[in-house]
């Protein structure tokens, strides 16, 4: 991942780009909740070409920051109309809505959140995109604890995650060997994600926040009190409906 220096008047900020595998042209830009900025590239494409198009959306970037950090601030209830920002995996999509088609569908494309409904009823489209969330959470969160299992000698199998919405906690281990995430956890950036599961799976070891529950949760994340507040600071802007 490298980090560069975008400019723009008397403002500057930094940001950061990978490299994506799906991309083959396109250069997609995103401000994350907490207002930094990812930068999704094809694969070998030249810097230079890059900060290009990052320079082009300038405007784009710091106003996006702006409204992130009002957003934490005072955050307002959601209206579920084309152009309004949701998150996604830590970072802000635009949805987009569009009226006419027989069945309801989600999809997120070119950094777009496409939500097609058969009317124009905004409590049909906060429905829809709350299921899309809910089956990406039970997917990728699935599949995050099959990838973290291998580090905890401790589990012969990966815990089954069940998805409980909680308004005051990510998520909590069941004495039954489960793991019950809020399914808004979804929204959060990729590291916090792996915070929470690797916290509840350290929990199948250490039932309680003793100190040898916080020794084994620092050795596998080691920075696991700066994602926590991180997460704690965004936590109000995620759980906005």
């Amino acid at each position: 991942m490298t980090s560069l220096l975008l400019k723009y008047g008397e403002r500057s900020t930094r940001y950061s780009v990978e490299e994506t595998a799906r991309l083959t042209a396109s250069i997609l830009v995103h401000v994350a909740p907490d207002g930094k900025v990812i930068v999704e590239a094809p694969p070998e494409c030249p810097l230079a070409k890059v900060k290009v198009a990052v320079q082009k959306r300038a405007r784009w970037i710091f106003q996006n920051q702006d409204s992130a950090k009002r957003s934490i601030m005072h955050p307002l209830p959601r209206e579920y109309v084309s152009g309004e920002t949701h998150f996604y995996l830590g970072r802000r999509y635009q949805i987009r809505v569009k009226v006419g088609r027989s069945e309801a569908t989600v999809k997120l494309i070119k950094g777009i959140i496409q939500i097609h409904v058969p009317l124009q009823d905004r409590a049909l489209v906060k429905r829809r995109l709350k299921l899309w969330y809910t089956k990406r959470a039970r997917d990728y969160l699935n599949r995050r604890v099959e990838v973290l299992l291998d580090q905890f000698d401790w589990l012969a199998e990966a815990p089954k995650v069940k998805l409980l919405p909680m308004k005051m906690q990510w998520g909590s281990c069941s004495p039954k060997g489960s793991i019950n995430i809020n399914p808004a956890l979804i929204k959060a950036p990729r590291h916090c994600i792996d915070y929470v599961l690797i916290h509840e799976m350290c929990h199948m070891k250490e039932h309680n926040h003793s100190k040898r529950f916080y020794a084994l949760l620092g050795k596998y994340c080691a920075d696991w009190q700066k994602r926590k507040a991180e997460l704690d600071q965004i936590a109000e802007l995620l759980l906005a409906e």
